[in-house]
């Protein structure tokens, strides 16, 4: 693999800023400065850059994370902490999260450095279901079912929503099953009913499921079962 490719994947820098840090002897390979990004590297080379020895990582990271409130789906630094802060360094800059959870929702959120993988779980052609535990600040009324199976329209949009699927759990908490991912949907789907929701848990993407086993913060590595249902 080229020296500038192993950085990319490995650091979070782009190739052009591989190649400037670089040309500025950042990055030695088995203790001698090294400037050019054409060189190959192997696993059995040491490489450091900025002093701080770079693993390999292998493609095909597969993960289910744990979103506690309080934390965004971003890299980008901004008024709140990312996600990426429960990973350690390298594998915290290769990850992308295939499909976001607003700032203040909770749950499952996957994790992957495989984009073709991601883009079958959030493009709005494969119709992937995603379940939400949702608290509301008044009492659930009856007609809400109806309404959110034949389709709820949006402020603001000329389209109403895919039909979703409601279970009443109790007079304050549904389950909603959605098969898209507008923005702020749950929240909006609610606020057209007349309704405001309280507190929001994605606790089903597909039929991948999170459950007791894997506290707030945490994560584990997804099957190969679980995997291939993408």
């Amino acid at each position: 693999m080229r020296l500038d490719k192993f950085l990319a994947e490995n650091t979070g820098l782009t190739r052009s800023q591989a190649a400037k840090v670089l040309r500025q002897s950042a990055v030695t390979i088995n203790g001698k400065v090294e400037k050019s990004g054409a060189v190959k590297v192997s696993k059995t080379d040491e490489i450091h850059y900025d002093g701080q020895l770079l693993n390999w990582i292998e493609a095909g990271q597969y993960i289910l994370f744990h979103k506690p409130q309080g934390y965004v789906c971003s890299h980008e630094e901004g008024d709140y902490p990312t996600i990426y802060q429960f990973f350690d360094y390298p594998l915290s800059v290769k990850l992308h999260s295939a499909g976001r959870l607003d700032v203040d929702t909770t749950g499952l959120v996957l994790l992957t450095d495989d984009g073709q993988w991601s883009h079958r779980i959030t493009s709005p052609k494969y119709h992937c279901e995603k379940t939400y535990l949702v608290t509301l600040a008044d009492p659930v009324e009856s007609h809400y079912q109806a309404e959110c199976e034949k389709g709820i329209l949006l402020r603001g949009e000329k389209e109403a929503t895919k039909p979703a699927k409601l279970e009443i759990i109790d007079d304050y908490n549904v389950n909603l099953t959605i098969s898209e991912g507008r923005y702020h949907q749950v929240k909006r789907m609610f606020a057209a009913l007349g309704n405001k929701v309280e507190a929001l848990h994605r606790w089903r993407v597909g039929s991948i499921v999170l459950d007791d086993s894997v506290p707030e913060g945490e994560y584990r590595m997804l099957t190969s079962e679980e995997i291939a249902q993408f």
